[in-house]
């Protein structure tokens, strides 16, 4: 009977066909005998049959549901499936071959150095303004207390007992940032690991600020979600 693998690799996709077979292939060749996961969120340009090319297992939908469900439906499929101690690994499809450096985030997961590793990217090349990722700092700061410098980073570690807490994520774009205010709240141990890594950067075109419009608006939405949680029903936080 052949034992079941203790590492998970979720791979977060949309209509990433040009870069997807990199990234599994060096996650295959980085973490060998982890089961690797695509969580697709209704790819248009041949995502999911390279994917399955590659030797991925394939979580989609016929239509989009946004990359906080279709990576919550990964999650729970490998939280019925692996042990507690099983480490799963988050990352985003359009790391290309770049994906191999995200073992140091297993690494201090399995060495207990914390709960949850979040991927810190060395030297990047972001195309903006930084508006996106100062108001997340902002708002995990005063939602929760910590400082981190990467609470938008994709890249993530943890055990399945963790993931277990922290499922489902917020939708859309509120993935990262909810997550790490509820595990914040919930008093989980997190630690920045800087890797070098090579993700699609967006520029400052009209389709790049819509973009960061929707994740503005989709962090929004996750805050508010939390507030309700914390607070009580007459708050009057908006």
């Amino acid at each position: 009977m052949t034992a079941e693998p203790d590492r998970v690799v979720i791979v977060a996709a949309h209509n990433e066909a040009d870069r997807i077979g990199a990234a599994l292939d060096a996650l295959a060749e980085a973490l060998p005998g982890a089961r690797l996961i695509v969580a697709d969120d209704a790819s248009r340009d041949g995502t999911r049959e390279r994917a399955m090319a590659h030797g991925a297992w394939l979580i989609s939908r016929r239509r989009p549901h946004g990359k906080g469900a279709n990576v919550t439906a990964a999650a729970e499929a490998a939280i019925g499936e692996f042990g507690d101690d099983a480490i799963v690994l988050l990352c985003d499809g359009d790391l290309g071959d770049s994906a191999r450096g995200l073992v140091p985030l297993v690494d201090a997961v399995e060495r207990g150095e914390c709960d949850l590793a979040v991927a810190k990217v060395a030297d990047p090349q972001g195309g903006g303004f930084g508006f996106a990722l100062g108001y997340a700092r902002r708002a995990l700061e005063r939602e929760a207390g910590p400082r981190l410098e990467a609470p938008l980073s994709g890249q993530r570690a943890m055990r399945i007992s963790t993931l277990r807490e922290l499922v489902p994520f917020a939708d859309g774009w509120g993935l990262e940032l909810g997550m790490t205010i509820d595990a914040a709240r919930a008093g989980m141990r997190m630690g920045e690991v800087e890797l070098r890594l090579s993700d699609r950067v967006r520029g400052r075109g009209p389709g790049d600020f819509l973009h960061r419009a929707r994740q503005l608006r989709d962090f929004r939405r996750a805050l508010r979600a939390r507030r309700q949680i914390a607070s009580p029903p007459d708050d009057p936080r908006d």
